[in-house]
């Protein structure tokens, strides 16, 4: 087994390719290969048999896709290519792109087959033959025990994202297929993020003088993607989402659950609050599934809530936010989750909930990652009631420049004439309609503080003060300011956590009243100090 580890990448018109291919290649958007396209391309049309070692959101369809494409004969309508999928949608998303590929190659049929499908309607598009097939390792075999899929021709297996496949209990599936392939002039390709030992048990058995090619980890994170964490309760963590959606308001947003069960009460809470969410994830009917897709494709759905499984293969460009509700499991799977957003260019937000104890494992991410993960503060209701004012002025702006308003300026000069309203007062009624429920007071103000709620450690408060490094300040300022103002000894103050444009401290909680109310007109370092509790609900 022989090994090669690149990060160069070329151009597609240097890889001798078809010229119909790259004319697919140039129409779909692509020009510079990406560093797995590069190297893996070749290799595959050598016809060796290859393992390639990528994440998701490298390119890697396209490593196996354009190679077998050289290799099928459209003359002949028996099954050439056997692709392996973990989950539907990813069959789905690979068999779209090879056929997007072949779009100027005449004669080559792409057919998709995985379970939740009507076997009857596959069993007659088999009929009508396919060389490329794409399709979740299940529904493969039965097709096989069938004899609907004969594999007297097939010449080449793909087996991607394998260690997934194996993760869901395929293992067995996978093996017996291999079985059905003749072995003789077989090519074995081989894709998946990690290689456990079941994995190189796989290639030892079903591949011969394999060229590995990996893509180094460093490569893995993008660079436009912001990434912050939240302190957050369980009991708050809904709270503070839809505070978050509301502040940054994006386009489309994806949020990640650990469990099915948890997918599906987080949707229902989102949708009774009036958001436009789904869910998804493997115990929902296909049918189901390609509707809550379609929907969010099209903008009708604006959340889309998903476990890591089922989203395998969402490949959606105008994703702005993803949020992981839930840490994820494994690092890798972070991976996934964040390069679902930022895409072509675009910059994108990741934002992460932990609490207690997991917040190593978000040191442990970051670390594997080779990036930084910001702590933030949560917004407050003033903060989302500020935002969603400046939007819809900025809104009235807009209408102002580009609307006649004489009709409408009409019934005001009226309402004002017939009233003791000014035009002042009518103005603002209009923006708090707009604005809704929501508040304008600071939240502390509009009821008790839970100090409860702030992510300090037992019979302590943590605060929130809106200076930080960037401001030329040091921890002994804050100590100092906090122990003189409140006349509290300095002793008593806990973990001062300072970053660039905001710090957090820690005071006993029978101060904490006391020291927010002192710290109000307080200035350090000549800047004036806003101080309240971190993440309050």
């Amino acid at each position: 087994m022989s090994e090669r580890n690149y990060m160069e990448t070329v151009r597609f018109d240097e890889l001798d390719l078809y010229p119909q291919v790259l004319r697919a290649i140039k129409e779909m958007g692509f020009e510079e290969a990406t560093p797995i396209q590069s190297q893996a391309i070749p290799v595959v049309m050598s016809g060796v048999d290859v393992i390639g070692q990528a994440q998701t959101g490298t390119g890697k369809t396209a490593s196996f896709g354009i190679p077998v494409l050289h290799k099928v004969d459209p003359n002949k309508k028996k099954t050439q290519v056997i692709i392996l999928s973990p989950t539907r949608e990813l069959a789905i998303q690979v068999s779209e792109e090879i056929r997007k590929l072949s779009k100027y190659m005449h004669g080559i049929k792409v057919l998709a087959v995985y379970g939740g499908q009507d076997i009857n309607r596959q069993i007659k598009a088999l009929k009508g033959g396919a060389q490329i097939i794409i399709g979740t390792p299940g529904r493969v075999m039965d097709h096989l025990r069938r004899k609907t899929i004969r594999c007297e021709e097939v010449n080449t297996v793909v087996l991607d994202e394998a260690d997934e496949m194996l993760n869901m209990g395929f293992r067995e599936d996978i093996e017996t297929i291999l079985e059905y392939i003749p072995e003789e002039g077989r090519q074995t390709v081989l894709f998946s993020a990690t290689m456990p030992k079941p994995i190189l048990d796989i290639t030892k058995k079903y591949q011969h003088d394999a060229v590995t090619i990996k893509v180094v980890k460093k490569e893995l994170t993008v660079p436009s993607i912001e990434q912050y964490y939240y302190d957050v309760k369980r009991k708050d963590k809904t709270e503070v989402l839809t505070r978050l959606l509301d502040y940054y308001n994006p386009k489309l947003s994806l949020v990640f659950c650990n469990t099915k069960k948890m997918v599906d009460e987080l949707s229902e809470e989102l949708k009774s609050r009036g958001y436009m969410a789904e869910g998804l994830h493997g115990d929902m009917k296909q049918a189901q599934r390609d509707r809550v897709m379609k929907a969010f494709r099209s903008g009708r759905v604006e959340i889309l809530i998903a476990t890591d499984v089922a989203a395998r293969g969402i490949d959606v460009d105008d994703v702005e936010a993803v949020f992981n509700y839930d840490i994820p499991q494994d690092d890798e799977y972070y991976v996934h989750r964040i390069g679902r957003t930022g895409r072509a260019g675009r910059t994108g937000r990741a934002f992460t909930f932990v609490k207690g104890k997991e917040v190593y494992k978000l040191k442990d991410i970051m670390r594997y990652c080779k990036t930084k993960i910001y702590a933030m503060p949560i917004p407050s209701s003033d903060d989302v009631a500020q935002i969603k004012a400046e939007k819809v002025m900025q809104g009235i702006c807009e209408i102002i420049d580009n609307e006649n308003l004489k009709d409408m300026i009409e019934i005001i000069e009226k309402q004002v004439n017939d009233s003791d309203y000014t035009a002042m007062d009518i103005a603002a009624a209009f923006l708090k309609q707009a604005l809704g429920q929501v508040s304008l007071e600071n939240d502390r103000e509009s009821g008790e503080i839970d100090w409860d709620n702030t992510g300090a450690e037992e019979g302590m408060v943590r605060l929130f003060i809106n200076i930080g490094k960037k401001d030329r300040v040091k921890p002994g300022d804050i100590l100092g300011a906090i122990a003189g103002e409140s006349g509290m000894p300095g002793k008593l103050v806990g973990a001062i956590d300072m970053y660039d444009k905001y710090t957090f401290v820690e005071v006993p909680c029978e101060y904490g009243k006391e020291v927010l109310e002192v710290m109000k007109n307080v200035k350090i370092k000549g800047r004036s100090v806003n101080m309240e509790p971190a993440n309050q609900k």
